[in-house]
């Protein structure tokens, strides 16, 4: 019986104590990175991007071939998807807190984010089970991921910019 009574109870205010204790409990501050570290972090993400964007194009311009498209160009589309996919979700999950770096986030993940729609449409115009006149014209335009991986592959290029840029001062200082 005693041991009963020792118990907290389970229903009402002290249940609501309890669960929001475990919700609200305070956690450790993130961790702050120096912007250095901000940007090479950054820098490392979009990098492995711009390199999974030869396969994402290839894949996308092989969609646009005359007449029958290989089943293996599904397989490799499917599969540059999910690449992209990781890359957004690496990115977004990157710990930045400089407003720049942020910004610079953002435009990388628009980026990306038109890549992996591309990808998709390319899949979607190839691989469609109602191709008609409109669709078969589409899917001849396609030659590659366009502009926008230019757009990436640029904005990555300025980063390391400024990322050799803040090594020389770095060097320079010490």
């Amino acid at each position: 019986m005693r041991a009963l009574l020792g118990r907290v109870p389970t229903t009402g205010a002290a249940a609501w104590h309890r669960v929001a204790g475990l919700l609200f409990q305070r956690r450790p501050a993130p961790v702050r990175l120096a912007h250095a570290a901000q940007l090479r972090a950054l820098v490392a993400v979009l990098d492995e991007a711009v390199a999974a964007q030869r396969d994402a194009d290839l894949a996308v311009a092989a969609c646009g071939e005359p007449g029958p498209v290989p089943g293996r160009v599904a397989q490799d589309c499917g599969h540059q998807s999910v690449v992209i996919h990781r890359l957004c979700e690496r990115l977004r999950n990157l710990p930045l807190t400089c407003p720049e770096l942020v910004e610079v986030r953002a435009a990388a993940g628009r980026l990306l984010a038109y890549d992996q729609w591309m990808v998709r449409q390319a899949l979607d115009l190839a691989f469609t089970a109602h191709a008609g006149p409109r669709a078969e014209e589409a899917r001849g335009r396609l030659n590659g991921l366009g502009r926008p991986a230019d757009d990436l592959r640029r904005l990555r290029d300025a980063l390391h910019d400024r990322l050799r840029a803040q090594s020389e001062v770095g060097a320079s200082g010490s």
